[in-house]
């Protein structure tokens, strides 16, 4: 990994790059368009390097006193949800929709081994052998990732999560294990059924025991299947009927969107529920 020192000057290189390829300024006809920064993290916990492709709002080089909400995305490599998630940040701040943040995109190594717990499951064990790995993903997030960036980059205490599908599953389950990593939690189509529902029958106890409970959680769902659909459904309705009154929640239904088209979609309207007060518009 590299050292603060060094790290900051790779930084400042690279955001001479964003500037010539993000910001409007004229750049050498044929030179490549850069929209973000990529970097590496050597963690411990995991005994792995993990990508991290990092976008930097166009302010970012303007002052040395402004900091700035941090959005972790999970499946955030650059073929998977990056470049649309971090493209819809940069419109959204670019119309004053939201305020500018900075997107770490967590880059997969073995998504079905970090975002699932352990199973004994036969058909989950059949599917995903190598199951089990949140404990670790969980512990990585919280002892050497947001260190690291809030160690590196200008941030302040607002950080969201935002997972779909497998990735919904283990936000879901950071919201219950490690509930003080986030402030706010954007979770689309979980996969709820997995474990025997594990994780789902951990908050009927959870939101009894956290009474003063101060989360924004914006969960939703497409029509994906009754497997699915219904799950989704039955948090809602406990988020809805348990949850404290310091609970921000709300739960969309897509019906026309898929389990492969609904997180973009989703996100736009969860931006909407969590900004459209303070910077109306969307």
């Amino acid at each position: 990994m590299l050292r603060p020192r060094a790290f900051q000057i790779v930084s400042l290189l690279a955001l001479l790059l964003i500037l010539t390829g993000c910001t409007g300024r004229r750049a050498p006809k044929g030179s490549p368009l850069v929209f973000g920064v990529v970097n590496e993290i050597d963690s411990s916990a995991l005994d792995e390097k993990r990508t991290l492709n990092i976008y930097l709002p166009p302010s970012y080089e303007e002052t040395l006193l402004q900091t700035y909400p941090v959005i972790y995305l999970l499946d955030g490599a650059a073929n998977e949800d990056y470049h649309h998630v971090s493209g819809l940040v940069q419109f959204l701040t670019m119309y004053k929709l939201m305020p500018e943040s900075i997107v770490v995109g967590i880059a997969n190594v073995d998504r079905y081994r970090d975002f699932t717990s352990l199973s004994t499951v036969p058909g989950d064990v059949k599917g995903i052998p190598n199951n089990g790995g949140s404990p670790t993903f969980r512990a990585f997030l919280e002892t050497e990732l947001q260190p690291f960036i809030d160690a590196t980059y200008r941030t302040n205490d607002r950080k969201m999560i935002i997972g779909q599908s497998l990735g919904g599953l283990i936000a879901a389950e950071i919201l219950v294990e490690n509930t003080d990593l986030f402030d706010t939690y954007i979770i689309v189509s979980p996969s709820l059924w997995w474990n025997d529902k594990q994780t789902l029958s951990r908050f009927p106890e959870f939101l009894r025991n956290h009474p003063r409970l101060k989360k924004t959680v914006f969960l939703s769902v497409g029509t994906e299947g009754e497997g699915m659909n219904d799950l989704v459904g039955e948090l809602a309705a406990l988020f809805e009927k348990e949850s404290p009154t310091t609970v921000k929640f709300q739960f969309l239904f897509l019906p026309g969107e898929t389990h492969a088209t609904v997180l973009h979609r989703s996100l736009y309207r969860a931006f909407e529920f969590l900004y459209g007060e303070t910077h109306p518009g969307l």
